[in-house]
């Protein structure tokens, strides 16, 4: 549990320069890339986006091959609509197969939505993902975010390794009663039983916390740690280098809209 609560995020031994900048100025610039190459459809644009969250990554000085694994891990979920896209959208016919024909222009937005997903995807990982849990839920908090999200994200890390060691538990007491996992009727209603003996074990453990924390003057809200040092010249030189960045990106596709 502990390794949960203190673990920094991905963050490396070596950190770069950009991942001292305040998590909150961190969170802020996520979101804005986001929404900017969100809206962008020029290939030199999203090129661009892509560049600059490659250049995070290298300044971050992340693990390459296990953050390449992680932008994978997240291709795979886009892999069917990628392809299956050249075939739902009607234009110009690019190839036939068996009697299905894939156009140009759904190959065209295929390669945007992945150019899109993997820049927004390696600015995240570089940026947010680099962030200990802890510290994200309070720079969130500071953020003005509400209060029943922070507290949410902060419980789940708090107790999400008590429900996986409530769980280990649980399946020691089923194979202890000769349970052996099958494709019948009787595995899944005792599966059911386990996901509702769950449930109700981690709602008496909430009843019990939240008499603990009453008892402890909780007035819902946590005090929040003071980690962050706000650097004028850092923070402020990072916040606008990223709206210099987006002005740049919407102005590369603005250039394309007009020159057609």
């Amino acid at each position: 549990m502990s390794m949960v609560l203190e673990a920094g995020g991905a963050a490396p031994a070596e950190p770069g320069e950009l991942l001292s900048v305040d998590p909150r100025f961190r969170i802020v610039a996520v979101g804005g890339f986001a929404i900017v190459v969100i809206s962008l459809d020029s290939f030199g644009a999203l090129g661009v986006a892509l560049a600059v969250a490659l250049a995070t990554l290298i300044q971050a000085r992340l693990p390459l091959a296990r953050t390449v694994r992680q932008v994978a891990t997240v291709d795979t979920f886009m892999v069917f609509v990628i392809i299956s896209m050249p075939f739902t959208i009607p234009g110009t016919p690019l190839l036939n197969v068996m009697g299905l024909t894939a156009s140009w222009e759904g190959l065209w937005e295929a390669l945007r939505i992945t150019l899109k997903a993997n820049a927004v995807v390696l600015a995240m990982l570089t940026l947010v993902g680099t962030i200990g849990p802890v510290e994200l839920g309070h720079a969130l908090a500071r953020l003005k975010v509400p209060h029943a999200f922070v507290h949410l994200l902060l419980f789940t890390i708090r107790y999400i390794e008590v429900l996986h060691a409530e769980h280990g538990r649980l399946r020691i007491a089923m194979r202890t009663r000769c349970f052996v996992a099958g494709t019948n009727v009787h595995t899944l209603k005792t599966f059911g039983y386990l996901i509702g003996m769950l449930l109700i074990r981690a709602l008496e453990r909430s009843e019990r916390i939240m008499a603990a924390m009453r008892c402890r003057g909780f007035n819902g809200t946590f005090p929040l740690i003071h980690t962050e040092q706000f650097s004028p010249r850092r923070d402020l030189g990072f916040a606008f280098g990223v709206v210099a960045l987006c002005c740049a990106l919407i102005g590369l596709e603005v250039s394309h809209v007009l020159s057609f």
